[in-house]
């Protein structure tokens, strides 16, 4: 284990040999060909997650997808997991696996009106829906695409209610004792866990008692298999949300860990569900996908879902694979719910990850690490840019980085020196950035 050191706003000055160090070791990454070692270095791995540095660069979700597709058609990949609710993006499900309902991909994203509603309805996105349900079309078994956030409280109670009332039985007793829990806080989450502050009654009882009586239905309901599973894991997320959103109210670090695991519940229930053999592809934020052992998340406590898969299924079946960029242009809000902006990307600070790559040479490469040798190659510790939803360019480098050691908290990292915002499908957008949005990209 590596000693793990505290965030400061200065990181060691790079030296030639590290910066020649990355230039050995790196590929460039021009298209999807170039991914040909990282499609070595997973072999036969069970589960490859797929970072991100923001919620909001095109290039980002271009190269997921891109090699998503090549997990999915070279390596029989059974699945896509995100970083979204369960109810919306089962939405999407139903429409790659061919739901002759489903109108288009672009339709379909719409319906994400939660804030931020551009991180699932955008173009990119779309071409890579539209993509997966031709794929499947003729595919021998479908590819699915799910949700392992926990967000959706009373979205995933609502969907079990109907579940239930479509289905008959007891069960739908304990769901209606869950709505009229809730009921009083108006629909609002974050309302209900303030109450919770103030009061020591809470909701926990009841939400915990629907998914048993959920989990002791007759194993085949009308709907089959599918539908039985659909509505554990909404039961699942219901639950869990309500735990999330106490915790919230007592603490960023503890709501943190409470949300990570259950998006690693939900994986595990996912492979399950797919029966022996199957593999997950996972789109998230690097925060999440980034193993935070080595990043100073650790000092406070907190893990991540890249942690638990690797402590849970072995490096060997685990691949996780960072995103960073050096500048460019981003899709963000400059407070929480605030209206979508195109916002500037500044140049990464000074001797973070993001400036030493790009002084490697300015041009998008990609780094796969050898386990054996990566943290004498570059095992040490530097800045590196995490954008969030809520993104303020000025004020980056004091909040915006996070202590890595980049060869242990990933097994590939994919470096694009220069991105754009991505395209997103509800508008207006904002325009804050004076960066130009028309220079190339490798994909």
């Amino acid at each position: 284990m590596v000693a793990r050191r505290r965030f400061t706003h200065a990181d060691p000055p790079a030296t030639e040999t590290l910066l020649r160090s990355i230039r050995e070791a790196s590929r460039p990454l021009r298209g999807p060909p170039d991914l040909d070692p990282l499609l070595d270095r997973v072999g036969d791995a069970r589960c490859v997650l797929l970072g991100e540095a923001s919620h909001g660069t095109r290039e980002f979700y271009a190269w997921r997808a891109e090699l998503t597709k090549r997990l999915i058609a070279e390596k029989g990949f059974s699945f896509v997991a995100v970083e979204g609710d369960w109810p919306d993006c089962y939405r999407v499900n139903r429409f790659v696996t061919g739901d002759p309902a489903g109108g288009t991909a672009t339709a379909v994203l719409h319906e994400f009106a939660r804030w931020p509603t551009w991180m699932w309805a955008n173009a990119e996105v779309a071409e890579f829906a539209e993509w997966l349900r031709r794929y499947n079309s003729a595919a021998r078994r479908a590819v699915g695409f799910y949700g392992l956030d926990v967000y959706s409280l009373w979205e995933s109670l609502y969907e079990v209610m109907g579940f239930l009332k479509r289905t008959g039985g007891p069960a739908f007793d304990a769901a209606r004792r869950a709505f009229r829990c809730f009921e009083p806080f108006g629909e609002d989450a974050q309302d209900y866990a303030r109450s919770t502050r103030l009061v020591p009654e809470s909701c926990e009882h009841e939400v915990v008692e629907l998914l048993r009586a959920v989990r002791g239905r007759d194993p085949t309901p009308a709907g089959g298999r599918d539908a039985r599973f659909v509505a554990e894991q909404n039961a699942l997320v219901l639950k869990n949300a309500e735990a999330y959103y106490r915790a919230m109210v007592r603490g960023r670090d503890e709501s943190w860990n409470v949300r990570d695991r259950h998006m690693a519940e939900t994986l595990g229930r996912l492979l399950d569900h797919h029966g022996p053999g199957a593999k997950a592809v996972v789109w998230e934020h690097n925060t999440h996908v980034g193993d935070a052992r080595f990043t100073d998340m650790a000092d406070d406590g907190m893990v991540n879902l890249g942690q638990l898969a690797r402590e849970k299924y072995g490096h060997g079946d685990v691949v996780l694979v960072g995103f960073g960029t050096h500048s460019g242009t981003v899709i963000a809000g400059s407070g929480w719910e605030a209206p979508m902006e195109r916002m500037r990307v500044p140049a990464g600070r000074p001797d973070s990850w993001e400036d030493v790559l790009h002084r490697a040479g300015p041009e998008d490469r990609l780094l796969v690490f050898d386990p054996s040798a990566a943290a004498g190659r570059f095992g040490e510790w530097r800045g590196h840019r995490a954008i969030g939803v809520v993104y303020d360019p000025d004020a980056e480098r004091y909040g915006n980085y996070v202590p890595t050691v980049l060869p242990l908290r990933y097994d590939a990292f994919l470096f694009l020196d220069r991105t754009r915002a991505l395209r997103p499908l509800h508008f207006p957008v904002r325009d804050e950035a004076e960066v130009p949005d028309t220079y190339p990209s490798g994909v």
